[in-house]
């Protein structure tokens, strides 16, 4: 047997398969390399050796039984054929090829040969950005520390669908055995270009799990044109003066150099901003007469960073610098030019005296002052500006507003709520459409006035006042002014006022205020208390600003012992941050212990100072607090004693202090005279007749029961509510009051006793007919609390409902009053399809079907009457009193009717058709929480032989 598996192994060490595989890892992770082979059943053991190899050196070997710091050999499958080498945390010096080699009693079986490689993801920059208009340029991007070499690159450019065409990336290692690769993107671009345009470059590796990219907008050099001149001399001995003129370029920065024959002459340039936002600067150097008689080729070479081919202007000296011979002039040659300067002289001084006269004329009488502006700018607070005009004529004057060139329009109304003073105040147009001043007849309004927005943004009002007149000097002043809502769109502004006469175009004088700095003061929040990560001793301590400008903000912090030191944060945290409006918001943290927090006696406070702040912003806490949510009491039973609870949720620490207090009203010495008169209690009155018991029976807190972390609940109850006292008045109102560390307040929760009772109806219905055949239902409904409802129906043999309004007053009594008003016309006609009757309601002109329901009424506090304060109705006593009550009350019912037939409102009419000699039937139903069941009064028409 032995014989045959010799044998097998001999087949196979002739065969010598040699198989390769590749394997790939991050940076840092435990790999398995493998390696097996097919072996026959009956194999030794102790006969089979493996061993690794890397770079001609044993890194494992199971003969040896031993491996290399890093690596382990799993001998345990060795009978199932199966060798891996593990890579414990895999590094880049363990990259590389390894071989495996198995053997059967000295005999070669197999050798494996395994590529391991580390993936580490590249790091992407942007080499060059820079883009020379006019030329081909190269933008370049690299990718760095990655493994394994292979890696491809995309160049983008928004707006552009697909990627632009860019060669080959060059690939190289570097000396910690990763690589780097370049990509560069030749282009061209010529002049205009798109300041918004964008460029990307995208990198995809193995050890990426989404593309890496990076945006980027490029910086544009635009190459001057460059000119060389000569400045004319008298004579040839004199130094030569030549002129470079450089236009057209872009940046700012670039350097000049003269060059004669070769030899550099170095000028310091003055630059100069051109219309198109590119520079221009000209350079003047002087040849000294040597330089001069040397003659040949001036150049003016201009270099520009990043450019490698400089731009240059020559200029030959011999061609443009020939000698010239002196003419000589003769006296009467030297007469005429004598003459002829003496005219122009005295021509010019005639037209200037003339131009100065005139405008002495305009402005003698005029004296402007600047643009006063306000002291402080703050974003929602109405600023205002104003310019003085005094002088003679100074009513005759009218003056234009402009914002950074665009006219400014008075948007505030006119009516007769204004002062009726009328100002004249020019509205002009921009100046590319229209260099002419249209005038319009606008009212001087009050400051206080609403401001109302403009078509461009911001808010803005003129103000012109009538001329003061001077009895001393006999000049008169004019102010005019606007007001307007600042806004961050006015930062770096600038206001321009115009002054002219009435009824001319020409501006007489202009005035330009200063760039004026808006500013925004910041809302801070409350400070927040948070677990501090990692840290299970110290709390965390946040505070945030938001909405400020500008964004130079100052956090610090302080306790009782000193100021704090905040957390120093990452610099995208710490950095204000600007929102898309403009505006900028910051956060500063600080941490403290826990313990001394959770005590509640250290003192902690953090102030905010900016410029728009006149005092710095406070904001302080004690100790890890959570204010405590407080619930409405609720009553577990509708007896004459009910059992009282109240809920205390959410609040840390967990001391709480909870009070019951009994309400009780006392009589004062004009109650009587408020009765006799009739006049309405207030509720200021009500709460200032009403004393607090303390209720110390029957009181009880269940808890505090710890909810979640630093947070807890707890139950007051209330258990007797009523007094055990025989003959002792029920509690009609309880407080109950909450008071903790965190509330700067302690909370109160009012409960009263709810207390109905029923309505007094009358029994028929009020109706009233109008000569153009309407007829107004009414019914007057006193007594009993909030929640009366009507719902009026109309008809023959069959109802419809109708609309109806209701009047809600108060009775002489104080009792509740509702008026329920219906108002129908009633129309003889066959009845439409599909009903007995039909039914309309007409409203300003328009039909409309009317509602199911009545308006719902709002609840109010009951008002109980004295004999009836159970809510029970009694039986009637005819007693004296009582029958007075009940003539008052008829009176209040007549009196009632008469206003609501004066009052009544025509404009939403009912019109109820029935057919020709059926009678009209007109019902309505009246519900109320004290009525078991509704209530019901009906009018019928009278037949005609009853009118008869």
């Amino acid at each position: 047997m032995k014989f045959k598996v010799l044998f097998c192994f001999c087949a196979l060490g002739c065969i010598m398969p040699v198989a390769s595989v590749e394997v790939l890892t991050n940076l840092g992770l435990s790999v398995d390399l493998p390696c097996s082979v097919a072996l026959p059943d009956e194999v030794v053991s102790s006969l089979v050796e493996v061993s690794w190899f890397r770079n001609q050196s044993v890194v494992a070997s199971s003969g040896a039984g031993r491996a290399e710091p890093g690596y382990f050999l799993n001998v345990s499958q060795i009978l199932n054929g199966s060798f891996p080498l593990t890579v414990r945390n895999a590094n880049l010096s363990q990259q590389g090829e390894y071989e495996c080699d198995v053997r059967y009693n000295g005999t070669l079986l197999n050798v494996t040969r395994v590529t391991l490689l580390i993936k580490v993801p590249p790091v992407l920059s942007i080499l060059s950005s820079v883009v020379v208009l006019g030329r081909q340029s190269v933008l370049q991007c690299e990718a760095s520390g990655f493994s394994p070499p292979q890696i491809s690159f995309l160049w983008t450019q928004k707006g552009q669908e697909g990627t632009l065409p860019a060669p080959n990336p060059t690939v190289t290692p570097t000396a910690d055995g990763l690589y780097k690769a370049l990509s560069s993107l030749p282009l061209t671009l010529s002049p205009p270009v798109n300041p918004n345009l964008t460029f990307g470059c995208e990198v995809m590796h193995m050890a990426l799990k989404k593309r890496l990219k990076k945006q980027f907008k490029p910086s544009y050099i635009y190459l001057p044109q460059v000119s060389v001149s000569m400045v004319p001399t008298a004579q040839h001995s004199s130094p030569l003066t030549l002129s470079c003129d450089i236009s057209g370029f872009s940046p700012q920065n670039l350097s000049v150099l003269w060059m004669q024959n070769g030899s550099v002459l170095p000028v310091p340039p003055p630059v100069e901003l051109n219309l198109d936002r590119t520079y221009r600067t000209r350079q003047f150097y002087t040849l000294s007469e040597d330089q001069r008689d040397q003659g040949g080729e001036v150049q003016c070479v201009v270099n520009q960073p990043h450019i490698s081919e400089p731009v240059s202007g020559s200029i030959n000296l011999t061609a443009a610098d020939p000698q010239v011979q002196e003419q000589i002039l003769t006296k009467s040659a030297k007469a005429s030019v004598a003459m002829m300067i003496i005219s122009i002289t005295l021509v010019f001084l005639l037209c200037f005296g003339f131009s100065w006269r005139r405008r002495d004329e305009k402005q003698k009488s005029l004296s402007v002052s600047g643009i006063i502006l306000p002291p402080r700018v703050v974003v929602g607070q109405k600023g205002r500006i104003t310019v003085s005009i005094e002088g003679r004529r100074a009513d005759r004057v009218q003056t234009a507003w402009f914002l950074n060139d665009l006219p400014i329009a008075d948007t505030s109304c006119t009516g007769p709520h204004h002062s009726a003073r009328v100002s004249r105040v020019s509205m002009v147009a921009s100046p590319p459409y229209s260099g002419r001043l249209s005038r319009i007849s606008v009212s001087s309004l009050s400051e206080k006035g609403p401001l109302l927005p403009l078509s461009a943004p911001g808010y803005y009002k003129l103000h012109t006042q009538q001329p003061l007149h001077s009895a001393a000097t006999g000049n008169k002043q004019l102010l005019s002014s606007v007001s307007f809502l600042p806004s961050l769109a006015h930062k770096g502004a600038v206001f321009k006022c115009q002054v002219s006469y009435k009824g001319k175009d020409k501006v007489v004088v202009e005035r330009v205020s200063d760039k004026f700095t808006v500013l925004a003061a910041p809302q801070v929040s409350e400070i927040k208390l948070s677990d501090s990560g990692g840290d299970a001793d110290t709390t965390m301590l946040t505070v945030q600003a938001s909405r400020f400008h500008p964004d130079v903000i100052t956090f610090r912090w302080f306790c009782e012992g000193g100021e704090l030191s905040p957390v120093a944060m990452a610099p995208a945290l710490a950095a204000p941050r600007p929102d898309t409006e403009g505006f900028f918001s910051a956060m500063s943290q600080c941490r403290l212990p826990r313990r001394e927090l959770e005590a509640g006696a250290t003192r902690v406070w953090v102030t905010v100072h900016h410029i728009a702040l006149k005092q710095p912003i406070t904001r302080e806490t004690r100790g890890f607090m959570k204010k405590p949510t407080v619930s409405e009491i609720s009553s577990a039973s509708d007896s004459a004693a009910p059992m009282l609870s109240c809920e205390v949720t959410g609040f840390y620490p967990p001391d709480l202090s909870i009070t019951w207090l009994q309400l009780r009203r006392t009589e004062r010495k004009n109650d009587v005279e408020r009765r006799s008169t009739g006049e309405e209690e207030e509720e200021e009155d009500e709460e200032e007749d009403e004393d607090r018991v303390e209720i110390t029976d029957g009181t009880q807190l269940w808890g505090p029961l710890l909810t979640e972390p630093r947070t807890f609940r707890a139950t007051a109850v209330l258990q007797e509510l009523g007094s055990k006292g025989k003959g002792a008045e029920p509690i009609d109102a309880v407080v109950c009051r909450v008071d903790h560390c965190s509330l700067q307040a302690p909370v109160e929760r009012l409960w009263r006793r709810a207390h109905t009772v029923p309505p007094s109806i009358p029994p028929s219905l009020s109706v009233r007919w109008r000569g153009d055949g309407v007829a107004v239902f009414s019914l007057l409904v006193s007594g009993g609390s909030a929640g009366t409802e009507f719902l009026w129906a109309a008809g023959g043999a069959t109802l419809f409902p109708l609309s109806s309004s209701e009047d809600q007053s108060r009775g002489p009594g104080g009792h509740r009053d509702v008026t329920s008003t219906c108002t129908l016309l009633r129309s003889s006609g066959p009845p439409s399809q599909g009903s007995g009757n039909d039914v309309h309601s007409h409203s300003n002109g328009h039909a409309h079907k009317p509602k199911s329901s009545m308006q719902e009424f709002e609840a109010e506090v009951a008002f109980i009457d004295e004999e009836e304060d159970d809510g029970v109705r009694r039986p009637e006593t005819k007693s004296k009193e009582k029958e007075t009550q009940e003539e008052k009350r008829e009176e209040r019912r007549e009196e009632r009717g008469t206003e609501v037939e004066e009052e009544v409102d025509l404009s939403c009419i009912n019109t109820v058709r029935l057919p020709e000699g059926e009678p009209l039937r007109v019902t309505v139903e009246i519900t109320h929480p004290t009525l078991n069941t509704p209530v019901y009064r009906t009018w019928t028409e009278p037949s005609a032989d009853a009118r008869l």
